[in-house]
């Protein structure tokens, strides 16, 4: 498995500091924050943002989060749509392979959302496909649609895409419903993306992302979970993801180089050496 930050961790900051600190603190793949990334755009191009990643050797090998993707209607859907054409265009033109996409949060749900989600989760892996994008597909622990891993599981298999996997968002997965036995589903073919944190002192129903703290300084039982991971061969990116708004008030640096030495304990032997990036460099 293979170390790699998500631009959450250090939300508070914009797209150019990032790629820099992130560099500097030892990081070769990054997680972008698609809007953080589309304030950037606003004022450089796309070339800007590849070429500053590619001087940092710094690869971007996922962006998050799309959502209300599956189950909005009417102008809502066509909006939701739109920006996940304009996102796949920009992933495609950044040379990013997977995006990582939200169960939606809905206060009324039918048994019809399901199959109608199933078909809009087919529709969005074909555009996608012809992106050369692969989908992750996160439960959300607390969206009535789909909390736990079992049934995003069930949904991915529903909709028949090869390039739709699962997001494995440990705090998703450890407040919510989801169960031990769920990990059993998981192979190497459906599971696309991992992220990693730890919570402490927070009871699970009560918590929240800004609960989310380093992985291996909370109460999560993590090393099972990643030794189940490395038991089905999985060999990609397990990805930082710490949304928590006390760490955004600290120096980006001092926050990455943690994070990145939490991680690396967490990993372990369990850690794929990293070979330089050779993405845009040709």
């Amino acid at each position: 498995m293979k170390p790699c930050i998500s631009q959450a961790t250090t939300l508070s900051t914009p797209f150019e500091v990032d790629v820099p600190t992130y560099a500097l603190a030892g990081w070769s793949a990054v997680e972008l924050w698609l809007t953080k990334l589309e304030t950037y755009l606003q004022n450089h191009s796309v070339a800007e943002a590849k070429t500053l990643l590619v001087d940092h050797q710094l690869q971007p090998v996922a962006a998050a989060s799309q959502g209300g993707l599956l189950l909005s209607q009417g102008l809502e859907r066509s909006t939701h749509w739109d920006l996940f054409r304009s996102r796949l265009d920009l992933l495609r033109e950044l040379v990013v392979p997977t995006m990582i996409v939200a169960a939606d949060f809905v206060t009324d749900l039918v048994p019809e959302d399901y199959g109608r989600a199933v078909q809009s989760l087919a529709e969005a892996g074909e555009l996608a496909q012809a992106a050369q994008v692969r989908l992750a597909f996160e439960f959300q622990k607390g969206s009535k649609f789909c909390s736990s891993l079992d049934t995003a599981l069930a949904l991915i298999a529903q909709a028949g895409a090869k390039n739709i996997g699962v997001c494995l968002d440990l705090f998703h997965y450890y407040t919510g419903p989801s169960k031990f036995e769920d990990l059993g589903y998981l192979s190497t073919a459906n599971l696309a993306w991992v992220q990693a944190c730890d919570l402490a002192g927070v009871p699970r129903e009560l918590a929240g992302d800004g609960d989310r703290i380093f992985p291996g300084e909370g109460d999560f039982q993590l090393d099972p979970i990643l030794d189940h991971l490395v038991t089905l061969g999985y060999e990609g990116y397990v990805s930082l993801e710490v949304l928590n708004p006390q760490l955004w008030s600290i120096a980006a640096e001092r926050v990455v180089d943690a994070g990145r030495q939490s991680l690396e304990r967490l990993l372990g032997s369990r850690s794929t050496p990293e070979r330089q990036p050779s993405w845009g460099l040709s």
